[in-house]
């Protein structure tokens, strides 16, 4: 099929490729000349594992990318919309849809075949039904349904996983405001057997997307609600804890010969230093606004944001245990990507930890593997000294915060010893046990 990817950005992209390495013809479509040039030239404007060998090896081929919306629209079959739709504060900001809503409905006029048009960015429940149809319809003078398709088609990928999360999903939902839409969407996802497809329509679609990320949000903050208790109580260690409540075998299930299965929601119930990214925060204040404008107060998926804004000081209180004064303290920060395998600062817990370190006139230290010039665009004012590599950002530290769950950060016991070196190691993302440092503090034990 001709498929038209509309935004380049971390979804777009990585649907465009991976779709052009499952034999489609796509093509690429942002306003942005400069990411369109680099996409051409086989440079990924984004970070993401894996990413650049799929671009290099199907640009030029099956893969292009254009600043030409309309004619991406008339030469192909179906267009994806993947444009960003950040979150205001009270609401996601539904402007860059509304945009390009309106120039493919203007590119449809010159179109004859039944065109379907496929939203993939994240939107709140009604979005595509109330506000994407009615711009097709309108700029194009054509009916819905008739003349055209409107389907609604989620992402469920995990940065820094992405590639193979596409490549290999768990799920496809197809929805769509009719079956001649659902069929046209299915095609695309022809080339993925063995994969559970639900056709639905576009409502449930897009509170699918919704439910799946405020679940896993809900599983980080409960896991961190009971390790701030375990902390509390003394005596009790949340890694244990939570050890123990995986081994459930309904969290954890045991094969008939004996094996035990640990699945990877079990990552979430882990407690550590909060959660970040593009998605869970702002995927979970959008519903919770969105609850509110159909009358129902969220109560629970705010307590999930609140325990999690709060989730940082955590860390901040066990550095203060060492240290009531941290001005000259030098402190080196191991990562500061919101998780492993990204660049992503967005929302990340790091963020607010390092202000204040910064704030506070520490001797701040920095090291991620990949996030050093985000992390630049953050920290505008400076304060940080950013080093390329462990052995660097941990010389002469007095503590070392561990924010991010790299694997190169997992030597990092045998790294200090050799260093002969004894900081306080403030572990935030819990992991290590509490015996592989001599001076330690993690999330979930006792202050």
């Amino acid at each position: 099929m001709k498929v038209a990817v509309v935004g380049t950005g971390y979804v777009g992209l990585v649907s465009g490729v991976c779709l052009a390495e499952t034999g489609h013809e796509v093509l690429c479509v942002d306003n942005d000349l400069g990411k369109v040039e680099k996409i051409n030239s086989g440079v990924s404007p984004i970070y993401e594992k894996g990413l650049d060998e799929l671009l290099q090896k199907n640009i030029g081929t099956r893969l292009k990318a254009s600043s030409d919306l309309a004619a991406a629209v008339t030469e192909s079959d179906i267009s994806l919309i993947a444009v960003g739709t950040p979150f205001d504060g009270n609401e996601i900001d539904l402007k860059y849809i509304r945009q390009v809503s309106a120039e493919i409905g203007e590119a449809l006029k010159e179109v004859n075949s039944y065109h379907v048009v496929v939203v993939k960015s994240t939107v709140v429940p009604g979005t595509t039904d109330s506000v994407v149809l009615p711009i097709l319809e309108r700029y194009s003078g054509k009916k819905a349904g008739k003349d055209f398709g409107v389907g609604m088609n989620p992402e469920f990928l995990r940065e820094g996983a992405a590639i193979e999360d596409f490549m290999c999903p768990d799920r496809i939902v197809v929805g769509g405001i009719d079956e001649n839409t659902r069929d046209v969407l299915a095609k695309v996802y022809a080339p993925f057997t063995d994969v559970d497809v639900l056709r639905t329509n576009n409502k449930t679609a897009e509170m699918i997307k919704y439910t799946a990320n405020s679940l896993l949000a809900t599983l980080i903050s409960f896991s961190n609600e009971i390790g701030n208790l375990c902390a509390a109580v003394g005596g009790i260690d949340a890694l244990e804890v939570m050890g123990g409540v995986h081994l459930d075998k309904r969290v954890s299930p045991i094969l008939e010969n004996g094996e035990r299965v640990k699945p990877i929601l079990t990552t979430y119930l882990e407690a550590g230093c909060g959660f970040g990214g593009s998605c869970f925060p702002k995927d979970v204040k959008a519903l919770i606004s969105h609850g509110k404008t159909v009358g129902r107060s969220m109560e629970l998926l705010s307590s999930v944001i609140n325990i999690n804004k709060h989730q940082p000081q955590q860390v901040l209180d066990r550095l203060y245990k060492h240290f009531s004064n941290i001005e000259g303290v030098r402190v080196a920060v191991l990562g500061l990507a919101f998780k492993p395998d990204t660049d992503d600062m967005r929302e990340s817990p790091a963020i607010p930890i390092v202000s204040e370190l910064v704030a506070k006139k520490a001797d701040v230290r920095a090291y991620d593997p990949v996030a050093e010039e985000e992390a630049k665009k953050i920290f505008v004012d400076g304060g940080i000294n950013y080093c390329s590599s462990i052995n660097e950002v941990l010389e002469g530290a007095n503590v070392v915060l561990l924010l991010t769950r790299w694997s190169a950060f997992e030597q990092l016991p045998e790294t200090i010893r050799a260093m002969n070196i004894n900081p306080v190691v403030i572990d935030g993302r819990r992991m290590f046990p509490a015996g592989e440092f001599e001076r330690y503090e993690g999330i979930g034990l006792g202050l």
